[in-house]
C-alpha cells in the first residue's frame, strides 16, 4: 500500500497509527466504512464483499481494531450474514496493547427490534450484542431478543433517535464507533449532521446496474463540508479518507 497525500508521513508498518481515533475523546465519534465501485456502486449481486479489495479487508478489520464498537443497520447485518466480531490472535494482541477488550460490541439499529432469533448476531458472538429499537417495537420481539442474549435498548418511540443512540454508548464509554453502514443509517447519520469521519474505498470496477449508493434518506438542511484527510493506493483501488472540515481533527 502507497500513499498519495499527505506525500509524505505514510508507512504501512504505523498503520495502526496512521487510522487511529482522536486521543482524548469524550463523546462518541462515529466513523464511518463504506466501499463503493467508481461508478457509484455499493453492492456486486446485493452484496459489498464483491466490492472489496486486500486493502479494503485490512483496513475494514483495522476499523474493528480499533473501535470500542461496530455500529451497523440490522438490514446490512443480515445480508452480509453478520455475527459478532470474531476473536482471533492478533485482534486480541493489538486490542490488549491498546487497553480494549478482546473484541468490540457490535450495535445493531432495528426499529422493529426484527433480529431472527437464529441469527449469528446472538448465536456466534463472544460479546452480547446492543439492539438499539422503539419503544413501539412489539413487546414480543423486545422480550425474545433479550432472553436470546441481546442487550435491548429503547432509544425512540417510533424511530430510533440516533442522538440517543450516540449518547446511550457514551454513557457506556464506548466513544470510538465504527459504523458499517447500510446506506439507509448512513444516510439518517448524515440528516442528523452526526457523522466525523468517511472512510471510502473505490473499487476499480464498473458495475452499472440498479445498485444503490453508500447513503440514502432525506436531505440535511445543508451538505456538511468535508477536509481531505489522506489517500491510499494498492492495486488500482483508492482508499480515500475525510474528516468533518475545515481543519478536521483527525487521528
Amino acid at each position: 500500500m502507497d500513499g498519495l497525500w499527505p506525500t509524505t508521513g505514510f508507512d504501512e508498518s504505523r498503520i495502526e497509527e496512521f487510522y487511529a481515533y482522536p486521543p482524548g475523546l469524550d463523546r462518541p465519534w462515529v466513523r464511518v466504512n463504506f466501499v463503493s465501485s467508481v461508478d457509484g456502486a455499493v453492492t456486486v449481486a446485493g452484496r459489498s464483499r464483491g466490492l472489496s479489495t486486500p486493502a479494503d479487508h485490512r483496513v475494514f478489520q483495522l476499523g474493528r481494531d480499533l473501535a470500542d464498537v461496530v455500529l451497523v443497520g440490522l438490514g446490512t447485518a443480515l445480508v452480509e450474514g453478520y455475527g459478532g466480531v470474531p476473536v482471533g490472535e492478533r485482534r486480541t494482541e493489538r486490542r490488549r496493547r491498546l487497553g480494549l477488550p478482546p473484541v468490540p460490541p457490535i450495535a445493531v439499529v432495528t426499529g422493529r427490534c426484527a433480529v431472527p432469533l437464529d441469527s449469528p448476531l446472538l448465536t456466534d458472538t463472544a460479546v452480547p450484542p446492543l439492539v438499539f429499537t422503539c419503544a413501539s417495537a412489539p413487546e414480543t420481539a423486545r422480550r425474545e431478543v433479550a432472553e436470546a442474549g441481546a442487550e435491548v435498548i429503547i432509544a425512540g418511540e417510533d424511530r430510533v433517535d440516533l442522538h440517543r443512540v450516540l449518547a446511550e454508548l457514551g454513557e457506556r464509554g464506548l466513544h470510538r464507533v465504527d459504523c458499517e453502514g447500510g446506506p439507509k443509517l448512513f444516510g439518517t447519520l448524515i440528516e442528523e449532521d452526526l457523522v466525523d469521519e468517511l472512510c471510502l474505498t473505490l473499487s476499480p470496477l464498473l458495475v452499472g446496474g440498479d445498485a444503490g449508493r453508500i447513503a440514502t434518506g432525506a436531505l440535511p438542511v445543508e451538505p456538511r463540508a468535508l477536509s481531505l484527510v489522506s489517500v491510499l493506493h494498492e492495486d488500482d483501488a483508492l482508499l480515500l479518507r475525510y474528516g468533518r472540515g475545515p481543519g478536521s481533527p483527525v487521528g
